[in-house]
This record gives structure tokens, C-alpha cells and sequence, in this order.
């Protein structure tokens, strides 16, 4: 459950910063990335599995590329259950997913503690 957590708020902080940085992801408040971060969790949590097995033929003819796909399938998801929070395009969600991945993990990294880092 604290990994969870963890996730939850290292996707918050990516996609303010997502949003800071690139001008195809727009947020309205800081509270809309917040709620925008549990959603994308809950859906890389439960749908992302899901995409990844029924996608796997294509994702391994395209040498793991559309595996980006996937992860802007899941953004799209979220951003239409958000209204405070927007995507525009699938190039740009492509980009951002790529993005909102990248932050996350960096979050994620800064925000473990020295105990449960491997």
C-alpha cells in the first residue's frame, strides 16, 4: 500500500510538471494534478496490465515501441475522466506519457527511503 501511495504522489508531482514544461498537457490546479495522479495510477494499476497483454504481438513487432502507445492510451484514459485536466493530440500524449513516466520515476527515486531502495 505505501508503494501505492508513493506512486500516487510521484504522478501528481510529474504531471504538474509535465504540465509546467511542455504545452501540449494543461492542468487547471494543483488539485486537479492531484486527483489526475491517483487516476492515472489506479488505471496503470488496473487497466495497463490488461492493454499490455492484449497488445504484446504488436508491441513485439515494433520492438517495444508501442508500448509508448499503451502508456499514452492510459493518459487519454485519465484525461477524459478529469476535467481538470487535459491533453491535446495524440503525438502530444504520446509525449507527455513518455514524460509523466520519466518524472515519475525520478520522483520516485528521490522520494524512497534508503531502507527499501534496492
Amino acid at each position: 500500500m505505501p508503494s501505492l501511495v508513493l506512486t500516487w504522489i510521484a504522478n501528481s508531482a510529474a504531471i504538474w510538471l509535465a504540465a509546467y514544461f511542455f504545452s501540449g498537457v494543461s492542468v487547471a490546479s494543483w488539485t486537479d494534478a492531484f486527483v489526475a495522479g491517483l487516476v492515472l495510477t489506479l488505471v496503470n494499476a488496473i487497466v495497463k496490465p490488461i492493454l499490455v497483454v492484449l497488445t504484446l504481438p504488436i508491441t513485439l513487432v515494433t520492438l517495444g515501441l508501442f508500448y509508448f502507445v499503451v502508456s499514452a492510451i492510459c493518459l487519454k484514459i485519465t484525461a477524459n475522466l478529469i476535467s481538470g485536466f487535459a491533453v491535446s493530440g495524440w503525438f502530444n500524449t504520446i509525449v507527455a506519457a513518455i514524460l509523466i513516466s520519466l518524472f515519475s520515476t525520478i520522483i520516485q527515486g528521490l522520494l524512497k527511503s534508503p531502507n527499501t531502495a534496492r
